[in-house]
């Protein structure tokens, strides 16, 4: 690599379905030898760009997390009233290759670090029909090196242009995901238009019909607003109902809870594992398939308003029911099948990975 000699594979275009069913992303698989070559960049190029990033960038950063993102988003959104939600049309097909490159020359001395960038930028997409495809601007999602370079080019895109122009206002990027928070819809409509124009000036668009603004409309927010909900990483920020800990009082809160979107795309997820067809299986075996996965929706989805996400666990409980009622006939009755699943969950509690957070199938007969 530092003698220049080293040249980069076409990348292999995976298409793969976007969350909801919205169509399919095209993912740029690299080879081995390549992803190994962009580690040792991004590497490089990760220990001077945590130097100059924005604190309110997460996304991709040691010791960072999307989690992080959506706690400040939070607290902010029970300060001030307004949300603009952002969404950049295409991002990682429509970088400019030549904006990238400046961005990276300025965060290095290392000309061949600024070579091999050329070198992946340009390098053809082979389509899954073997066709190759030259690329005339983007970076492949996929690749080891494209999220270091993605924060770099939003760095001076976004962060700093924010910073500069708009100091007193605070956001939350993860990547090319980002929220403004605003005190009045008049702030919120004049940075989107302000916003709109700075990403056109660095060759990206934003995606009118899915930037918004949203009213964070709370028991002390009053007022009839089109917009009060807004997704970011996976969370649906929303109106919740909440009790007041010192008094007992409900009241409406603005706060994050796992999407209906996920939810769905889950639910769809654990009908495709066909649980109660498994009657070849264990309970136990059972377990260790499903517990890492499910065990992964609950750390992430899990730290705020889980309550949320409790009806897909009880899906869950329903298949395993399901899968009881089938497997062992003397459990045909409601009766017995209830009487075997609570001495289960009695005997076993840490057995599935849900079970410390829902035991029961909520009210659904497992038997139908």
């Amino acid at each position: 690599m530092s003698s220049g000699s080293y040249f980069p594979s076409p990348v292999r275009a995976v298409p793969i379905p976007k969350d909801g069913g919205r169509g399919i992303r095209m993912l740029g698989v690299p080879t081995i030898a390549d992803r190994i070559a962009q580690t040792v960049v991004a590497r490089r190029l990760g220990k001077r760009t945590e130097e100059i990033f924005h604190v309110d960038s997460d996304g991709y950063r040691t010791g960072r997390s999307a989690i992080d993102a959506v706690a400040k988003c939070r607290a902010r959104c029970w300060k001030q009233d307004w949300v603009l939600d952002l969404d950049v049309e295409k991002f990682f097909d429509s970088v400019p290759h030549d904006l990238m490159i400046k961005a990276v020359e300025a965060n290095t001395d290392q000309k061949w670090i600024v070579l091999y960038v050329r070198r992946w930028l340009a390098a053809p997409t082979r389509q899954p029909d073997g066709t190759l495809v030259e690329p005339d601007r983007g970076t492949p999602q996929g690749s080891a090196v494209s999220p270091v370079l993605a924060n770099l080019f939003l760095h001076y895109a976004f962060d700093s242009w924010m910073a500069r122009e708009f100091p007193e206002v605070q956001f939350e990027r993860y990547v090319d995901d980002a929220v403004v928070h605003c005190g009045s819809w008049r702030q919120a409509d004049i940075l989107r238009t302000a916003i709109g124009r700075r990403m056109a000036e660095v060759g990206l668009q934003l995606n009118l019909a899915k930037t918004k603004i949203v009213y964070c409309k709370d028991s002390n927010r009053h007022g009839r607003y089109p917009a009060v909900v807004f997704d970011f990483l996976g969370y649906t920020f929303r109106p919740l109902p909440a009790v007041n800990r010192r008094t007992g009082k409900m009241f409406t809160s603005f706060g994050p809870a796992m999407s209906r979107d996920q939810q769905t795309r889950k639910g769809r997820e654990v009908r495709r594992w066909r649980i109660h067809l498994r009657t070849g299986r264990t309970l136990t075996d059972l377990a260790t398939g499903i517990n890492p996965r499910v065990r992964g929706w609950m750390n992430y989805w899990g730290h705020f308003n889980r309550s949320q996400m409790l009806h897909l666990l009880q899906r869950i409980n329903a298949y395993l029911m399901r899968w009881a009622r089938k497997k062992y006939r003397r459990l045909r009755s409601k009766q017995r099948l209830q009487a075997w699943w609570e001495r289960v969950v009695t005997n076993e509690p840490g057995l599935f990975a849900h079970w410390a957070w829902v035991t029961d199938c909520g009210g659904s007969f497992a038997g139908r």
